[in-house]
């Protein structure tokens, strides 16, 4: 079995996890989504017996160049791996999974999504910046459980959440070969 690692990181944060679901991935090849062209391949995905792509959230889906990505996807077997500046166990953080699974599981398409993982992951400081300019009475308010929540987030993904996304892969293989 061979697989592919794709991911997009804007901080660093996504490739972080990339770079540990690698570690315990069948014959692993990690590739950058910015080195995939527009035909979909630096690795063409159909080459591999399963393909693990990492994204950010943005707006409560994948980041645009994850969500274009997912447009060359037919026929193929699927995990989802991901970081996010909420809670991972809150209702939006599940919201997430469930639209990014969404995309990928359309029937024409043919797609098997085995799962996701998410995890917090420090925001774009600039992103931050943009947002603190934005009128107070937008969608997501500067309010202190934010404020909090923001810097909590500083401080993933961690070494826990990178064990935890390690064992999730190790656990949705185990389930696949039995």
């Amino acid at each position: 079995m061979k697989s592919l690692i794709v991911y997009s990181s804007r901080t660093g944060n996504t490739q972080m996890l990339a770079e540990a679901v690698s570690a315990v991935m069948p014959n692993p090849t990690l590739c950058p989504i910015g080195s995939i062209d527009s035909t979909g391949s630096a690795e063409n995905y159909q080459d591999f017996d399963l393909l693990a792509i990492g994204y950010w959230v943005d707006k409560g889906l994948p980041d645009e160049k994850v969500l274009n990505y997912f447009k060359t996807i037919k026929n193929t077997t699927i995990i989802l791996f991901g970081t996010l500046g909420a809670y991972p166990d809150s209702a939006h953080a599940q919201d997430c999974i469930q639209k990014a699974e969404a995309l990928l599981s359309d029937p024409a398409l043919n797609n098997t999504v085995l799962g996701s993982f998410l995890c917090m992951g420090k925001v774009d400081p600039k992103l931050l910046t943009a947002m603190a300019k934005m009128p107070q009475n937008q969608a997501h308010p500067m309010t202190d459980e934010r404020k909090e929540r923001i810097e909590e987030a500083k401080k993933h993904p961690n070494e826990a959440d990178l064990l935890n996304v390690q064992t999730f892969i190790k656990n949705l293989l185990t389930s696949q070969s039995n």
